[in-house]
């Protein structure tokens, strides 16, 4: 009982193979969570920001990719922090918060593509309807509502956790996890309530699972009907399933492993397998979505190209405008007007084929110091007195 008190610090001995690998493992873990923020945010902003997007599916999409943020901001910060550390450690509070935010970001997505799945029934069953049941309101309330159950559902775990005697700061795993944690009591006959709340939290979310597949033996018996159907069956449910697929599979087999797994297997395999469900589906998702579904496609298309335009213009302009003023600085000190207009001319006719620049020129080289006014249609902007 004196040990127990103690206990303010956990060991996370899933580290120890990681050592001799730690900077390759740190780079490819950096690169994935900067990938995995940037097409999440990519998406999130393009349908916040396009007004035709506000839509209940585009709208769950966004909030599908905000829970990925908060369920990977509860991981790979503090794991890259780790993996250039000497010694694992983290906090007893700290354990329990990123057990906290990874079990709700779970759960969460779960609720989230539950909901998903009733929004496709809705729009392919019941299409009259759809605008009236699914309205943006409504669908926000959806969202809020899954998301807050979750986080509460969670919370109560993560409080059942936090009561226990632990015996042991040693957890066997990259992060904390309730199970991790559960293990480590000093009594085993108070986890039974830890067990009763994780097995109704389990039935529970096992439920969302069955809605889904009912879901979708409706939506399957009605595009079956009709062409129209199957067609945005294709479009807009097709991305929905194989998130649903890679999530599922990436739990799955983590649970497996944790529950049921063999201690033989290599420690890189079984952290392999922990992380998952961190690092697949938040980067899968946004990239299927976003190639999958037309209307997402075409604006994310039509910014790229209209910020690549902006680039490349902006590149030639700056070096036309460079350009110009060392020709002007060179041929006024020569006051050599005509030599100016024909390398001016000649400048931009070789620039863009799509530019006819009008050059209108001034220069006075009776001032000390010789005074110029140039003015391009096409450029506006360069316009300069010197």
């Amino acid at each position: 009982m004196n040990n127990v008190s103690v206990i303010t610090m956990f060991f996370l001995s899933g580290f120890n193979e990681t050592i001799s690998h730690r900077f390759v493992l740190f780079f490819l873990s950096l690169l994935c969570y900067c990938i995995i923020c940037l097409v999440n945010v990519s998406l999130i902003v393009t349908i916040i920001l396009d007004t035709n997007l506000h839509e209940p599916m585009y709208i769950l999409l966004c909030v599908f990719c905000m829970n990925a943020l908060y369920g990977t901001a509860g991981f790979f910060p503090r794991f890259l922090w780790d993996l250039l550390s000497d010694v694992h450690l983290i906090s007893y509070y700290g354990c329990l918060i990123q057990n906290q935010v990874i079990y709700s970001f779970v759960c969460g997505e779960l609720s989230i593509l539950a909901v998903m799945a009733y929004d496709r029934y809705v729009a392919i069953c019941q299409p009259l309807k759809y605008h009236s049941i699914m309205s943006k309101q409504r669908v926000i309330r959806f969202a809020c509502f899954s998301w807050s159950t979750t986080f509460c559902i969670m919370a109560v775990n993560t409080f059942l956790t936090f009561r226990l005697k632990l015996c042991s700061p040693y957890i066997s795993r990259l992060f904390c996890v309730n199970w991790s944690i559960v293990q480590l009591a000093c009594f085993p006959a108070q986890t039974t309530i830890n067990a009763i709340s994780a097995n109704i939290a389990i039935i529970f979310y096992c439920l969302h699972g069955v809605f889904i597949v009912w879901s979708y033996m409706y939506i399957i018996q009605t595009c079956v009907k009709s062409i129209e159907n199957r067609a945005k069956f294709m479009q807009t449910c097709v991305p929905h399933l194989v998130s649903l697929f890679t999530f599922l599979v990436a739990i799955l087999t983590d649970v497996i492993n944790m529950r049921l797994g063999s201690k033989e297997l290599p420690r890189t395999l079984q952290n392999f397998i922990a992380i998952e469900f961190l690092v697949i589906p938040p980067i899968m998702n946004p990239l299927i979505y976003g190639f999958k579904l037309t209307k997402i496609r075409k604006r994310i298309y039509s910014v790229a190209q209209h910020r690549v335009e902006s680039y490349v213009d902006g590149i030639f302009l700056g070096s036309v405008r460079i350009i110009c003023k060392l020709i002007i600085t060179g041929l006024i000190h020569n006051e050599d007007e005509s030599a100016y207009r024909q390398e001016v001319d000649q400048l931009f006719c070789c620039s863009q084929n799509h530019l006819e620049p009008t050059v209108e020129m001034t220069v006075n080289l009776q001032r000390d110091p010789p005074s110029l006014s140039l003015t391009i249609d096409y450029l506006p902007w360069i316009t300069s007195d010197s």
